[in-house]
């Protein structure tokens, strides 16, 4: 059987796709468009949208501009830029997930709010990214950041701790984290859990994972920098050793492919469909008995 499957539940998830087409919106009625840090974490699709005119800026460029329209992406921002944006008479286009704003508002109260002794404000998430910076600005820089069970040791377990989540981080970790702190808390100390995980995102390991057993070879192609994609790519591999990862369409190994094989192609949060489309595309050129199997998305 030769075929190629394109997974119809991978792709960008809600919030990446309506910031790309909110960038791809605002560059058509022309003149200059920042935005701040990569729109995605996938350098193919940085780069098509740049060579349609978007300008990608770090935040030290952020604050030297003035008079500009600057577009947010959809991993949020920290209360910093939107007053830095106020100064400079900067025009914010902003994109940011709504998912990602609601966690930022639920944290900030939740600080604004905190009982006067010394209670934590937990966010298990990795430490630099851009989703966990903007989080971390609720606080005022105070929340402690945990990326992962070992690094518990850093929390008094005789204050009370409110603990939260970058929204893409697996939720089965999540989980094991909370019940791990809960059982570590001395009396007196209240221990409160914020299921803060974007289902979007969660809800595609078992589709993943389905999808990877269904195939006799995998290629998921993500971005280098795509945290999503590493965990979802792990999840592949635990079911179909034959998984692949790769970071451009025209990564391909042509002798992986051979006589009477079902070939998966699935990808991250921040792999656009057109990518997936492309790696199916060069596999049927390389092997031209391929037939394409396409799902409406």
């Amino acid at each position: 059987m030769n075929k190629i499957e394109i997974d119809r539940l991978s792709g960008c998830c809600f919030g990446v796709a309506k910031a790309i087409t909110k960038a791809e919106e605002e560059l058509q009625k022309g003149g200059t468009l920042y935005c701040l840090g990569d729109i995605v974490h996938n350098s193919i699709e940085v780069n098509r949208l740049q060579e349609m005119g978007l300008i990608t800026i770090d935040h030290e460029q952020f604050k030297q501009l003035k008079n500009v329209r600057v577009l947010l992406r959809a991993h949020g921002e920290p209360p910093s830029t939107y007053e830095i944006a106020k100064e400079n008479n900067i025009e914010l286009i902003d994109a940011s997930c709504p998912v990602v704003l609601g966690l930022q508002k639920k944290i900030k109260k939740k600080y604004a709010n905190r009982p006067d002794n010394g209670a934590q404000i937990v966010i298990f998430g990795k430490k630099g990214h851009a989703e966990v910076n903007g989080l971390l600005g609720q606080t005022d820089e105070s929340a402690i950041i945990i990326e992962s069970k070992e690094e518990i040791d850093k929390l008094d377990f005789s204050r009370d701790i409110s603990l939260f989540s970058q929204t893409t981080k697996p939720l089965d970790g999540f989980r094991e984290l909370g019940e791990l702190i809960r059982g570590r808390m001395q009396e007196g100390a209240t221990f409160d859990f914020y299921d803060t995980i974007c289902r979007q995102v969660s809800n595609r390991v078992p589709n993943i994972q389905e999808f990877a057993e269904s195939h006799d070879l995998i290629f998921f192609i993500a971005g280098e920098k795509s945290s999503n994609g590493k965990v979802l790519f792990a999840e592949c591999k635990k079911k179909n050793a034959n998984s692949h990862l790769i970071h451009s369409p025209e990564e391909i190994d042509p002798n992986l492919i051979t006589e009477n094989i079902s070939i998966g192609i699935c990808g991250a949060t921040s792999t656009p469909k057109w990518q997936m489309e492309a790696v199916a595309e060069n596999i049927a050129r390389l092997r031209p008995r391929m037939h394409i199997e396409r799902a409406a998305f």
